[in-house]
């Protein structure tokens, strides 16, 4: 009894977290992604769980700087309850804000994957409804609204029309195999002109993968050991003042920490591999979202092979003394 209270609880609360009006959308938007109800019970536990995380995060840290600076105040209890107030509303919205943002994108994913399922079996599809019809006519409004409701479970504009035509077209009389037997051959074409653009860009894809992969992690790992080379250099030559006074060129020490560089190096090589995932998946598939699934393989080669250029160039260059 008393775990039904709390999921009955728990449900309630989900709703009241989420508008009247965003329901509706939102129970689309969930079917694209093949859920098929709302688990408000969910969205109830997630908002209790941020709040645990927030008033944690609360204690470990916030909590000591206002007790610290409350010290002193006339209204020392007012201050300390007010901005703890403010300090966990703050953390709770930005902790929610931020674990939507996490869902989302999962589901939009979920979406998208799903999509290129049906899409890519659409034509088959097409065909053994045709095959049917060509037994047997289908009409009334229980089919339209069957074949309307499945268009919803998918965020695809090519199935959408697909079944916008037949359904118009059952409802004229018209000639309903000859209209799907056009539209299966239309997709056909569309797939295969899809496959022939993604052919056609093949060398710009090695081409970006190759700078991606081998040229910008050499060229970082070069630039270190030019970094080091030039600042023993100029401390060679900066602890002799005899022998630099003549010489035209002044020599200082080197300000960037060699440190400092390689993170820098490691950030810029993430961020390349990222872009380029995203710049290969455009070129070849026409879309972002299917170069996801290329971010961690750029980001793990690339890195790897920063570090397998900064071992071979460090023992290559080892052997220049000043």
């Amino acid at each position: 009894m008393k775990t039904r209270q709390k999921l009955f609880f728990l449900e309630e609360w989900g709703k009241a977290l989420v508008p009247e009006r965003i329901r509706p959308h939102l129970r689309d938007y969930l079917l694209k992604a093949g859920i098929t109800e709302v688990n408000y019970r969910f969205f109830g536990a997630l908002f209790y769980v941020c709040l645990a995380v927030a008033l944690i995060f609360y204690f470990y840290l916030p909590y000591g700087f206002l007790r610290d600076r409350s010290i002193g105040i006339a209204n020392t209890l007012l201050y300390l309850g007010l901005g703890s107030f403010i300090v966990v509303f703050v953390l709770l919205i930005s902790l929610s804000f931020l674990v939507m943002g996490i869902i989302y994108f999962w589901l939009d994913l979920r979406i998208y994957k799903r999509t290129k399922e049906i899409e890519e079996i659409l034509p088959e599809f097409l065909q053994f409804v045709s095959g049917n019809l060509k037994k047997k006519v289908m009409t009334g409004e229980d089919v339209d609204e069957a074949l309307r409701e499945f268009t919803k479970k998918y965020d695809s504009p090519i199935l959408r029309r697909s079944f916008d035509l037949i359904i118009e077209g059952m409802k004229s009389g018209g000639r309903i195999v000859y209209l799907i037997d056009k539209v299966i051959e239309d997709i056909n074409e569309a797939k295969m002109l899809k496959k022939e653009m993604s052919a056609s860009v093949t060398s710009y894809v090695i081409f970006i993968t190759f700078i991606v992969l081998v040229i910008a992690p050499g060229l970082f790992a070069l630039s270190y050991q030019l970094l080091t080379i030039v600042s023993s250099f100029a401390g060679k030559l900066g602890g002799s003042s005899g022998a630099v006074s003549s010489m035209p060129i002044k020599f200082s020490a080197v300000s960037i920490n060699p440190d400092d560089f390689i993170n820098f190096a490691r950030m810029c090589v993430a961020i390349i591999a990222v872009f380029s995932s995203i710049i290969i998946s455009l070129i070849s598939r026409g879309d972002i979202k299917s170069g996801i699934k290329y971010i961690p393989v750029f980001l793990i080669v690339s890195l790897v092979n920063f570090s397998i250029f900064m071992f071979f160039l460090r023992n290559m260059f080892s052997f220049i003394a000043f």
